[in-house]
């Protein structure tokens, strides 16, 4: 809601162009109708909707839960990915990432994880789980190989972090060496901060899209890569009129 009037105030102020960074996009995971709530809204949409109305004439966000949400703007949506900036922490962190699976927890996150296990040329696994209700995964079945190796857990967004926890049990069930988990937006709500802890993670990995500080204090496990270079070269990029597209596969220097 500050944002809107923000964005409303500097266009009645006659700014000529008017961009919002919106690093985590809200309501991103109401992108479309299930099967079971027919009649749940659209929450995606409602939100593109307003700040079109407010009179953003451009959004920069990063990893957006489904990237068909940018069809439902009119204006342009640059979406940057946090995946240059992962293939470094691992690269720069993980010693034997040589020998590591790439997880995803989820099929939805199937393109994401094998874009990663190609770039760092490893193999890669999924999990795929079932949910009975929003926010509860009632069983998992591990699709790939990961004994004896490092797996490394790639996803969007850790809200309650029940997903993540349950698919670290599953991976060291099924031989792992170690378990880390890579997330672009943690929101880490509810029991997420003891279900990490309680965990059998050597560290969960979060980019600074939401504040982490706070989480920090109370979970050492937590660990934050800083996207804020991608962001600000990206405004640099969009002010200047220059391509973007360079960030999609590079860290700025």
């Amino acid at each position: 809601m500050e944002l809107l009037i923000m964005i409303n105030a500097c266009k009645i102020a006659s700014a000529s162009r008017v961009t919002a960074v919106i690093p985590c996009f809200p309501y991103a995971r109401q992108d479309k109708k299930d099967k079971v709530g027919s009649r749940a809204p659209i929450s995606a949409k409602l939100v593109a909707n307003m700040l079109s109305v407010s009179g953003a004439n451009h959004i920069i966000t990063m990893d957006l839960h489904a990237s068909q949400i940018q069809g439902f703007f009119d204006i342009p949506v640059d979406n940057l990915y946090a995946e240059p900036a992962v293939l470094k922490w691992i690269k720069e962190n993980i010693n034997e990432w040589k020998n590591c699976t790439i997880v995803s927890p989820d099929a939805g996150g199937a393109k994401r994880v094998t874009s990663i296990a190609d770039r760092l040329n490893v193999d890669f696994a999924l999990i795929h789980k079932e949910r009975k209700k929003a926010n509860e995964v009632d069983r998992m079945v591990l699709v790939g190989d990961v004994k004896d190796r490092v797996a490394i857990l790639v996803d969007d967004m850790a809200d309650t972090c029940g997903t993540i926890c349950h698919a670290a049990d599953k991976l060291v069930s099924a031989g792992a060496t170690k378990v880390y988990a890579i997330l672009t937006h943690g929101i880490f709500s509810g029991p997420a901060i003891t279900r990490i802890d309680n965990a059998c993670f050597e560290a969960v990995v979060v980019t600074n899209t939401i504040p982490q500080e706070d989480k920090m204090k109370h979970c050492s496990k937590i660990q934050v890569i800083d996207i804020s270079m991608i962001l600000a070269e990206a405004i640099r990029r969009t002010h200047n009129g220059e391509s973007v597209s360079y960030l999609f596969s590079h860290v700025p220097l």
